[in-house]
């Protein structure tokens, strides 16, 4: 496109602001409309980023007809109105998860190819300098076999964060800790080890789990999902993971992923590169290791909103073009649904106390 593409939120909630903020840093792109159902924030949302207020997504599509819009609604509120957006030839930009079930991403996925238009995910962890370091030398094949890969994120939420909103409800969260904050590290963690694996776009590259849930430290007549998750995995390469997900560890700590094998290991705190070793060394490691060795980065481990607008900048960026074929887009709604899976399978592990197989 010549012109900037013109851009819609769908769902102006506390992360909008994140992505209005990262499309003001983007040069081939506008914000033009912003939906949100309560017409004080609406309005005050809209007089911030000067765009236009609407009370209901239809209006938005229909007046402001965007050329893309960011769903940002709760999460098990996003097939609607991407069901509506694809209808009018809008392509549709997601928050994570893409939805809160395959069944209801697979629908989505559906209705963009029958309507011609590209739906992508939001995970922006995948756009950092350094996740993307990471999983190059992962799959450069520098650990060598991987024997683990495994990510931890030991969060915490207080009892405010869940009373009276949709966080931690089965319709609209689709479960808690792990589908809402510990979904990025699934995201990065598998994305990492299928860069080792041939795989085709439908095939997951975890191959097995066993899981527990729990309610540890909320109140559960205030919480439908989980604040404690952990999982066994069993990778489709053979490496064996496991995943620690949970916002009742006071007063939370940093995300951690490590991936591992006998030629090598690779651990990273938040963005903090805390091992880089292999047993062929390379001039360069000496420069990942200054470059990535002393940053921790913004961390959500207390405060969901201790994030920038750099990795959303990027992530949004990406699949603008995406759309004009300049770069292929790598977290299409395919992609995107791989993390709601292995979300879907935990759950069902811990539901029926036995090891969920991935087809």
């Amino acid at each position: 496109m010549t012109a900037p593409y013109r851009i819609g939120i769908i769902g102006a909630g506390a992360v909008a602001d994140l992505h209005a903020e990262a499309i003001a840093h983007i040069e081939d792109a506008t914000l033009v409309a912003a939906c949100r159902r309560s017409e004080a924030p609406g309005r005050a949302f809209a007089e911030r980023h000067g765009c236009t207020w609407y009370p209901a997504y239809e209006a938005l599509l229909d007046e402001a007809a965007p050329d893309v819009v960011i769903v940002a609604t709760p999460s098990g509120a996003h097939l609607s109105p991407t069901e509506a957006a694809a209808q009018r030839g809008i392509h549709v930009l997601c928050e994570k998860p893409l939805e809160i079930t395959t069944d209801r991403v697979d629908r989505m996925i559906a209705v963009a190819d029958v309507h011609g238009i590209r739906l992508g995910g939001i995970f922006q962890q995948r756009f950092s300098d350094v996740m993307r370091v990471m999983r190059e030398a992962v799959s450069e094949g520098r650990l060598g076999d991987l024997a683990a890969a495994t990510a931890s994120v030991p969060w915490w939420r207080d009892d405010a964060y869940y009373d009276g909103t949709w966080k931690g409800t089965q319709a609209l969260d689709g479960g808690g800790a792990l589908i809402n904050q510990s979904i990025h590290a699934l995201d990065a963690l598998q994305w990492m080890v299928a860069g080792t694996m041939d795989l085709g776009p439908h095939e997951h590259p975890v191959a097995e789990v066993y899981a527990f849930t729990d309610v540890r430290g909320h109140d559960p007549a205030h919480m439908e999902g989980e604040d404690t998750a952990v999982a066994v995995l069993r990778w489709r390469n053979g490496a064996l993971g496991h995943v620690l997900g949970s916002t009742a560890l006071y007063p939370g700590s940093q995300q951690r992923l490590r991936v591992a094998g006998r030629d090598g290991t690779i651990e990273l705190l938040e963005e903090e590169i805390v091992q880089w070793q292999f047993r062929e060394p390379r001039p360069e490691d000496d420069t990942v290791r200054q470059r990535f060795g002393a940053q921790r980065g913004a961390s959500g481990a207390s405060d969901p909103m201790a994030i920038d607008y750099e990795g959303h900048a990027r992530n949004i960026k990406a699949f603008l073009d995406g759309i004009e074929g300049t770069h292929r887009f790598g977290l299409d709604g395919h992609a995107a649904r791989k993390a709601v899976a292995l979300v879907e399978a935990i759950y069902r592990s811990a539901e029926t106390g036995r090891a969920v197989h991935l087809d």
